[in-house]
C-alpha cells in the first residue's frame, strides 16, 4: 500500500461520514419547515412541539455536518495537490459560490431562526427557516454541479497544462448536474422521512398521542413522493452514464462485452434480456458497450493502463443501492395504505419503522460508492488520473497519521452525535405548560 492508497481511503471514509450528515440536514429541514408552517397557519399546539422537537434534532446534525465538512476542503491541500492545481480554475468557482452564497445564506438565517422566537414577527421568523432550508438546497447544489463537472468536464480548455473555464453556465447546467441535483435531494428527503418514522414510530410504542400519527403521516407522503422522484432521475442519470460514463454502466451490470439487447443483472446468473439496453437508450435491441472491449479503446486512446474501475464496488454498491432505497420507499408506501382514511398505526409496523432507521443511510452510502468508484482510475474523466492527482511531498507516513486521527476525531464524533440524538429522543416534546413557562422566562434561549 502507497501513499496514492491510503488518501484515496481518507478521503473515501470522510467524505462518506460527511455524507451520513448532509442529506438528513437536506431533507429535515424541509420536514421542520413544513411543521412551523402548519402552526403559523393553524396554530394548533402540537405543529409548535413537533417544530420545537424535530428542530433540535435538526440543528444537532447541522453543527455535525459543518464539523465533518471543514476536513474535506483541508484534503483537497493536503493529499490532492495535483488534481487541486489542475482544477482549481473550473472546481473553486461553484465552491466559492457555495460557501460565500448559500453556506452563508444558510448559516446566517439559521442564526435568526434560533435566537428569533419571540423576537421575530412569526412571519419573519418562519421565513428565516425557509431561507436557511433554501440556502441547504443551493448548497447542494453548487457541490454537486462541481463533482458532475468531474464526470462530464464541461466549459473548459485545457491551457499550459491546467483546466481554465470558459462558460460557467456550462459549468452550472451540465447535463450530469441537472439529473444528479433533484436525485441527490430527493435521495435526502428519503433519509429525513426514514429519521422522522424511526423518531415517531419510538413514540407511537410508547403513546397514543395523535401527535405523531399526524408526524409519520406526513414523512410517509414525504418518503413515497421522493421516491418517484429518485426512480425517474435515476432513470436519466443511466442513459446519460450510456453516452458520459459508458465503463461506470458496463461495471455496474458486470457486462464485459458490447452486447446487443444487454440484459439487466439481478445477481449473478439471474438476468433480464434486453432490459439494460431499454433503460440505457430506450430500445430493448440496442448495443451496449462492455468493460473488456471499453478497455481496449481507451488504451488506444489514452495509453497503457487499467481504465476499469473496482468491478465488485460497482457491482454490488448498485444493487444495495436499489434494494435498501426500495425497502424504504415500499414501507412508506405499505404505511400510506394501511393509515388511509386516518386508520391507526398497527404496532408492528411502528416497530417496522424503528428497525429500518439504517435503510435510507446504507442506501445513500452505496449510491455514493458507486457515483465515485464508478468514476475511477479518474479524477475528472479523460483528462487526470487519480494516480496523477495526489500530492507529489505527502509520504505514506503523513497519510497514515492524518488518516488515524482523522478516524478517531470521527469516531468520537459519531459517539457524540448518537448519544446527543438519543437523549433528546428519548426525552421527548416539551409539554405545552412547561413550553410556555420557559418562553416567558427565556424568549431568546429556546435552544
Amino acid at each position: 500500500m502507497d501513499a496514492l492508497d491510503l488518501a484515496r481511503w481518507q478521503f473515501g471514509v470522510t467524505t462518506v461520514y460527511h455524507f451520513l450528515f448532509v442529506p438528513l440536514t437536506i431533507g429535515l429541514g424541509v420536514f421542520v419547515a413544513g411543521l412551523q408552517t402548519a402552526w403559523h397557519r393553524t396554530g394548533k399546539e402540537h405543529y409548535l412541539r413537533l417544530t420545537k422537537f424535530f428542530g433540535k434534532l435538526f440543528l444537532i446534525n447541522f453543527a455535525m455536518g459543518v464539523v465533518t465538512g471543514i476536513v474535506q476542503e483541508f484534503q483537497f491541500g493536503m493529499n490532492w495537490s495535483e488534481y487541486s492545481t489542475f482544477v482549481g480554475d473550473v472546481f473553486g468557482a461553484p465552491l466559492a459560490m457555495e460557501a460565500l452564497l448559500a453556506f452563508f445564506m444558510e448559516s446566517t438565517f439559521i442564526g435568526l431562526w434560533i435566537f428569533g422566537w419571540d423576537r421575530l414577527p412569526k412571519r419573519v421568523h418562519l421565513a428565516c427557516l425557509w431561507a436557511a432550508v433554501i440556502g441547504s438546497n443551493l448548497s447542494a447544489y453548487f457541490i454537486l454541479a462541481a463533482n458532475a463537472w468531474m464526470k462530464h468536464p464541461v466549459g473548459y480548455e485545457v491551457v499550459d497544462g491546467k483546466a481554465r473555464m470558459t462558460d460557467l453556465w456550462a459549468v452550472l447546467t451540465n447535463s450530469t448536474a441537472l439529473a444528479q441535483v433533484p436525485h441527490v435531494v430527493a435521495s435526502a428527503f428519503i433519509v429525513a422521512g426514514g429519521f422522522v418514522l424511526a423518531v415517531c414510530g419510538y413514540w407511537l410504542l410508547r403513546t397514543r398521542d395523535g401527535m405523531w400519527r399526524g408526524a409519520a403521516r406526513g414523512a410517509l407522503v414525504m418518503t413515497a413522493i421522493a421516491g418517484l422522484v429518485v426512480a425517474g432521475t435515476g432513470d436519466m442519470s443511466a442513459k446519460l452514464a450510456f453516452e458520459q460514463q459508458p465503463m461506470k454502466l458496463a461495471s455496474a451490470e458486470g457486462l464485459r462485452h458490447d452486447t446487443a439487447g444487454a440484459p439487466f443483472s439481478i445477481a449473478p446468473g439471474i438476468e433480464i434480456p434486453g432490459v439494460l439496453s431499454f433503460l440505457s437508450t430506450g430500445d430493448f435491441g440496442a448495443t451496449v458497450q462492455g468493460t473488456e472491449d471499453l478497455q481496449q479503446r481507451f488504451e488506444k486512446e489514452f495509453g497503457p493502463g487499467d481504465y476499469r474501475p473496482d468491478q465488485a464496488v460497482v457491482f454490488w454498491s448498485f444493487r444495495l443501492m436499489i434494494v435498501f432505497g426500495l425497502a424504504t420507499v415500499g414501507l412508506s408506501v405499505l404505511g400510506l395504505w394501511l393509515t388511509r382514511r386516518r386508520r391507526p398505526m398497527p404496532r408492528w409496523l411502528s416497530r417496522m419503522f424503528v428497525l429500518a432507521l439504517p435503510l435510507p443511510l446504507l442506501a445513500v452510502t452505496a449510491g455514493w460508492l458507486l457515483s465515485e468508484v464508478g468514476r475511477q482510475p479518474w479524477t475528472v474523466a479523460g483528462e487526470l488520473l487519480t494516480a496523477a492527482s495526489v500530492s507529489p511531498g505527502v509520504g505514506l507516513t503523513e497519510v497514515a497519521i492524518s488518516l488515524a486521527i482523522f478516524t478517531l476525531l470521527y469516531g468520537t464524533l459519531a459517539v457524540a452525535e448518537a448519544v446527543l440524538l438519543t437523549r433528546h429522543v428519548r426525552n421527548g416534546p416539551e409539554e405545552p405548560q412547561r413550553a410556555a413557562v420557559a418562553e416567558r422566562r427565556e424568549p431568546s434561549l429556546m435552544y
